[in-house]
Formats: structure tokens, sequence, C-alpha cells
């Protein structure tokens, strides 16, 4: 990976904060925090709770300070974990909840125009 793609990759991961669900077959993960690196393809969610890796989940990230309250809702699972929280890669979404996520990166990241 060159310079340039790490560059590229950074500017489309923003640190977002925001109340997350992640629910799997074994548990339903009530998350309120911080996510870090949230991307078009995926998240790093801050817990302390255990699930393995290769877990499938449900995740749902609920945007608030709106008019009405939005909800973003993702099949993944998890591909990483460390002390600090596990990391999900996204599977599938609909279309109104990527057009959303889409616009959440867009907004909050240093260089719009790199999301496509």
């Amino acid at each position: 990976m060159t310079e340039a793609d790490i560059d590229r990759r950074k500017k489309l991961r923003v640190d977002f904060k925001t109340n997350i669900i992640l629910k799997t077959d074994q548990s339903e993960i009530h998350i309120e925090g911080s996510s870090k690196d949230l991307s078009l393809k995926g998240m790093f969610v801050h817990t302390q709770e255990e699930t393995a890796i290769g877990t499938k989940c449900q995740v749902e990230v609920n945007l608030t300070g709106m008019t009405e309250p939005l909800s973003l809702y993702m099949q993944g699972k998890i591909i990483r974990k460390d002390l600090n929280g596990i990391a999900v890669e996204f599977d599938s979404m609909d279309l109104d909840s990527y057009t959303h996520l889409k616009n959440l990166v867009r907004y909050n990241t240093a260089d719009p125009d790199d999301v496509h």
C-alpha cells in the first residue's frame, strides 16, 4: 500500500460519537459511546464486551440531534478485537442506510470530495 493510499484511507474514516447497538445470535450488546474509524465499509466500536472474531452481527447506528431520530441498519461481522473494542466490517445495508452513512462520512471528513 502506497503512502497516498494510506493517507486516502485515513481521510475516509471519521470519529463519530453516537448510540450503537450490536446484535449477534448469542447476545444483544448495547453500546453508547464513540465509534472510531467509521467508514462506508465498517467501524471500530469501543466496548469491553467479549465477542468472537468472525461472529455475524446486525449493527444499528442511532443518530440524534436532528428533528427526528434516525437509525441506520447494517449487516456485518466482527473482524478484529483488542482491549479497546471490536472492528466490524459491513457486509450489506439498505439503500437509505448507505445514503445516510455516506453523507455522515462526507460531512465529518476533512476532504468530502474523497467520499465516493
